[in-house]
């Protein structure tokens, strides 16, 4: 099988690289993936390389614009460089909405097409109405997050089309690496608004305990930022940005608390990755991570709030927030790359095959 895969965009963060490790397991089952990219940073096409995908990038740079970039921009240049780039393809799976319309765009009638949305996607009505022409084309579609489905139910997706997206989690069974102080607190994500570093650093600067580390793990535009703050505040004996790290769970295995501050998130690798090594999680009560903290999984409280974030931190590293160690565990595991390849594989055969019954649909994007 030949999957032509396409992504709005290609840099270190938790999407991209969940992908790429979904590419190179899926091609021990046979499954051959061929991966054209939008937009690619110089690290996101070293990042790629490292995991063996064939990678061709429309534009590369050694930055992407948080905003203008072809996660989000409907470029019908991008469109037509694309046209003779699907022609072999046994089916095509694009990811992100610039990636998705942009395929719809020159996709001949009989080739199998597949979106996936990974993100709350904030554009007004009348842009959203304007996908509907792009949208009907689409032959299944993965929302990652109730955000997502709600979008593609916007957007002109058809109800019946539309499933849950499921994202592949590694590090599952690690070892915490030596030298690391405790107690301790992780974050791992991109230094960008979204991801919300900059309203944990804060919380961290309320807590009062100072007894405790931070190993705040990524990398991204806030990165000055944050670090100007963390002198500011006199927190550099006991707050660090390692960068981009390739194996986050090092760190994450063993920590107190796990922090998942986000403005927005569909769904979140590092909450995931941190339930299933059995640590205590606080996140913000938004979008897919309310559902993946809920039922005493992980904390929840208010997004951008500081001293709401402070408090959870505290009771949780007092052990005051009971939660369902078991049960975040269980729920973790339904995550490894062996479980969601499988899980792929079986919907890509099911949809080279008409006529078989879907698994399971999506029937309220909710």
């Amino acid at each position: 099988m030949h999957v032509v895969r396409i992504v709005g965009k290609l840099e270190p963060g938790g999407a991209q690289l969940a992908l790429l490790r979904l590419c190179r397991e899926l091609e021990r089952h046979g499954v051959r993936t061929t991966l054209l990219v939008g937009d690619a940073t110089h690290d996101g096409i070293r990042l790629a390389q490292r995991y063996g995908v064939a990678t061709i990038a429309f534009r590369t740079g050694s930055a992407l614009h948080p905003l203008r970039n072809l996660q989000w921009e409907r470029s019908r240049r991008f469109a037509a460089w694309l046209t003779d780039r699907l022609g072999d393809a046994d089916l095509v799976h694009a990811h992100m909405v610039g990636a998705w319309w942009a395929v719809a765009q020159v996709i001949d009638p009989w080739t199998p097409f597949i979106a996936t949305e990974h993100n709350e996607v904030n554009w007004t009505t009348r842009r959203i109405a304007s996908l509907q022409p792009a949208a009907g084309r689409i032959d299944r579609f993965y929302a990652m997050g109730p955000a997502a489905g709600q979008f593609a139910v916007s957007a002109g997706v058809r109800r019946e089309v539309i499933r849950p997206a499921r994202s592949p989690v590694a590090g599952l069974s690690a070892t915490p690496r030596g030298g690391l102080g405790t107690p301790r607190l992780t974050f791992a994500g991109r230094f960008c608004q979204d991801k919300g570093a900059d309203v944990l650093l804060e919380a961290i600067c309320l807590l009062k305990r100072r007894d405790v580390f931070a190993y705040l793990l990524g990398d991204g535009p806030l990165r000055t930022r944050l670090a100007d703050r963390i002198e500011q505040c006199g927190l550099s004996d006991r707050v660090f940005m390692p960068g981009w790290v390739d194996k986050p769970w090092t760190y994450v295995a063993g920590s107190n608390v796990h922090v998942v501050p986000s403005r927005e998130e569909a769904w979140s690798q590092s909450a995931v990755l941190a339930l299933g090594l059995g640590v205590a999680v606080v996140g913000t009560n938004v979008d897919g991570l309310a559902h993946t903290l809920s039922q005493a999984r992980g904390v929840t409280v208010a997004p951008d709030d500081p001293l709401a974030l402070s408090q959870a931190i505290s009771e949780t590293l007092a052990g005051r927030s009971p939660t369902d160690r078991a049960g975040a565990i269980k729920y973790a595991r339904q995550f490894t790359t062996a479980r969601v390849a499988a899980f792929y594989l079986a919907e890509y055969r099911a949809m080279l095959t008409p006529g078989e019954p879907p698994d399971e649909v999506l029937s309220e994007a909710s």
